[in-house]
């Protein structure tokens, strides 16, 4: 296995903007400031994507929040729907299902919702779970569409505004094929990153992608390596 690290003073240009906090909360029932939080979590997610969010989104204040979506939010009012700032057609919707627990009937309402307005991909936001038939619905699904789902507690904060977690930066197609040229490398030489990985499923990260993860480093500014999602 082969790492590649190369080391530079160069700042990285990549913006880290967004930020899950739910700072001033106390104002909000308990309801409406867990779901302030997670949604900011969830434009900052979006926009790190590469998806096109709102300064309205990016910037809302708990006040805002609760002008907008009142003291007990309909979870159904908070859907998102955002499109790629450099292709309109790659939209993406966000769902709060009302369920604590997701079936396959809600999961059949969303699809039809999906395949009405032509976006192929959604991220639930669970209050609790998915169950089994319906996470086999989605696994059976996925020809069709990309669904992801998230556990609300999992978007209380956002995880890549942790101190302690790096820099991460997911290459396009034709910038991972410049690296592998460059170091003249196959896909299997590269470290990995598992699907899984809180990180990886943050920017939604699919089998084959490789992110760039940039460290601070005290000699050299910053220590850069790679890793392919497998």
């Amino acid at each position: 296995m082969m790492d590649i690290d190369h080391h530079t003073d160069h700042p990285s240009g990549i913006s880290r903007g967004g930020g899950g906090g739910g700072g001033g909360s106390g104002i909000l029932s308990a309801e409406a400031s867990r779901l302030f939080r997670v949604y900011k979590t969830i434009g900052a997610m979006l926009s790190k994507r590469g998806y096109m969010v709102s300064r309205e989104m990016r910037e809302m204040s708990p006040n805002e929040f609760t002008h907008k979506f009142g003291e007990f939010p309909s979870r159904e009012g908070l859907t998102i729907l955002v499109e790629k700032a450099d292709d309109e057609t790659n939209q993406l919707f966000v769902f709060f299902p009302e369920d604590e627990k997701v079936g396959v009937k809600p999961i059949k309402i969303l699809t039809d919702r999906m395949k009405d307005e032509n976006v192929s991909n959604a991220i639930l936001v669970l209050r609790g779970d998915i169950t089994p038939f319906a996470k086999q619905a989605v696994l059976e699904m996925s020809d069709s569409f990309r669904i992801e789902h998230f556990k609300e507690a999992e978007l209380l904060v956002d995880i890549t505004e942790h101190t302690l977690v790096p820099e991460h930066v997911v290459l396009s197609q034709n910038e991972k094929q410049e690296l592998l040229k460059r170091y003249r490398l196959r896909e299997t030489q590269l470290p990995r990153i598992q699907p899984n990985d809180p990180v990886a499923r943050y920017y939604g990260m699919k089998r084959g992608q490789v992110v760039k993860i940039i460290r601070p480093s005290e000699t050299a500014g910053r220590y850069v390596t790679y890793r392919i999602c497998m």
